[in-house]
């Protein structure tokens, strides 16, 4: 049976480049979208309201992604870049030849160079680019606010409390909604930014959050 210290080892192998290693509970919640759900933060942001109201409906966000994590202590800096699309709860990812699934339960990996498919229950605290853990600490302890700044809606959610996950998030916006941009700092003063291109609002698709790959491809299991 494959341990976890195993399993991080083969994750390391599979997607090096998608180990954004951001420090803190929760997870890289990367997209401002799946936004606070069940919360009660939207006072005096309609913008922001009607974001979460638009991934609450099931709509799904696709775009080109720009993603930078900077390691504050070190002054390291972690790029990538590929496509993802995300909704509420699940999302994928392609970046450098590899595809990424995670359905809320389950995280797939499919690694062509290998022809090897990962599959592994999902823990969004061990997950360095997830679409909700960028939001996931955030509750009634944040402030949110948000305001017009050329033409683009800012949003900015701060915390003063010592537990929080990110200190500070703000989600830059088009005037259609769509995100142009995520910046975070947690608790460390680490800085996890995202930049998004070509992006747009989708009805889901059949099959659209299932892993393709070859019948021959070997597959690792490694939830038992």
């Amino acid at each position: 049976m494959i341990n976890r210290t195993q399993n991080s080892e083969l994750r390391t192998q599979l997607i090096p480049n998608l180990r954004f290693r951001i420090l803190g509970k929760g997870l890289l919640s990367f997209i401002v979208v799946i936004l606070i759900s069940g919360t009660t933060l939207l006072a005096q942001t309609p913008n922001f309201d009607q974001l979460k109201e638009r991934f609450d409906s099931g709509a799904v966000f696709s775009a080109e992604f720009d993603h930078t994590y900077t390691d504050s202590y070190t002054e390291e800096v972690v790029r990538s870049s590929g496509n993802i699309w995300i909704d509420k709860v699940r999302y994928k990812l392609e970046s450098e030849g590899q595809t990424v699934v995670v359905d809320g339960e389950n995280s797939r990996v499919y690694d062509p160079n290998r022809n090897r498919v990962i599959i592994d229950t999902y823990y969004p605290e061990d997950d360095d680019f997830a679409p909700s853990r960028m939001l996931s600490g955030i509750d009634s302890t944040y402030s949110v606010s948000e305001e017009e700044i050329n033409g683009r809606i800012k949003v900015t959610l701060t915390s003063n409390d010592d537990f929080a996950v990110f200190v500070e998030v703000e989600i830059l916006l088009d005037t259609q909604l769509r995100p142009l941009e995520i910046k975070a700092l947690d608790i460390s003063d680490n800085e996890i930014v995202t930049t998004f291109t070509n992006g747009n609002f989708q009805q889901p698709e059949s099959g659209l959050f299932e892993l393709s790959y070859p019948d021959d491809a070997e597959i690792v299991d490694m939830r038992y």
